[in-house]
């Protein structure tokens, strides 16, 4: 199950397409007014869920959590900054990431079914992660654990990272996500275009904004694998 936590964003978008197609799109389409709060609406959902994960991501130091779909990986426990509010914010970033292009469909009934799966799908990862954490950290694993929520933030015993704020890490470790949200967005449009009006309608925004965002993506993938730009010897 961790390790094909990638392919979620496949689902999303082959299961959109039906909830698109059950959707009353008239609505949205026929009003600009209600077009743009959805759209509005739905991009502060995702950019919320994407600063919980610069958060998390940007002041992580090294060694504390690992970059892969093959299992666990950690040789220290982030115990301090937002991981002194909530132990799983990447799972609670993506959640309100992909839940914002899922909102874009405007079918609530899509929202509640997507938003219930993703949370039984993610439980179970953060299951698997914790049961590693304890094994490899014991006390002060349990310890951290009992005072610290799994997915609904409080910040009771908030305390302060001593660790910067790396943009460069968030630079190196964020670009596909952003990337892949943008596109999401742009097919649900696309999609919706499509089965309103009966034929395919590529908007010169829709165009402009996936260039922009595939050629910043191929410029830091770039950066990232065949140069020291981006990267920090105190980062994973």
């Amino acid at each position: 199950m961790f390790k094909h936590r990638g392919q979620i964003p496949l689902i999303l978008f082959a299961i959109a397409v039906p909830a698109i197609f059950l959707t009353d799109n008239d609505y949205f389409l026929k009003s600009k007014m209600a077009y743009w709060i959805l759209l509005g609406g739905s991009i502060l959902l995702t950019f919320f869920g994407q600063v919980i994960r610069s958060i998390a991501i940007a002041k992580s130091a090294k060694q504390t959590s690992g970059r892969n779909t093959w299992g666990h990986e950690a040789k220290a426990l982030n115990q301090t900054g937002i991981y002194s509010t909530v132990r799983h914010p990447l799972y609670l970033g993506n959640f309100f990431i992909w839940i914002g292009i899922v909102c874009f469909v405007g079918n609530p009934w899509f929202a509640l079914i997507v938003s219930l799966l993703f949370w039984l799908y993610y439980e179970r990862i953060a299951f698997s992660e914790e049961v590693f954490l304890e094994r490899e950290f014991g006390d002060e694993y349990i310890e951290w654990s009992l005072k610290t929520p799994a997915f609904i933030p409080s910040f009771k015993h908030y305390t302060k990272s001593e660790v910067r704020f790396s943009v460069k890490t968030l630079l190196r470790r964020e670009y596909p996500g952003i990337s892949a949200a943008i596109i999401g967005f742009l097919f649900v449009d696309f999609v919706r275009n499509w089965i309103y009006f009966g034929e395919p309608k590529w908007l010169v925004s829709h165009g402009v904004i996936l260039f922009v965002a595939l050629m910043i993506s191929l410029v830091l993938r770039t950066l990232k694998h065949h140069t020291d730009v981006l990267r920090e010897e105190d980062r994973s």
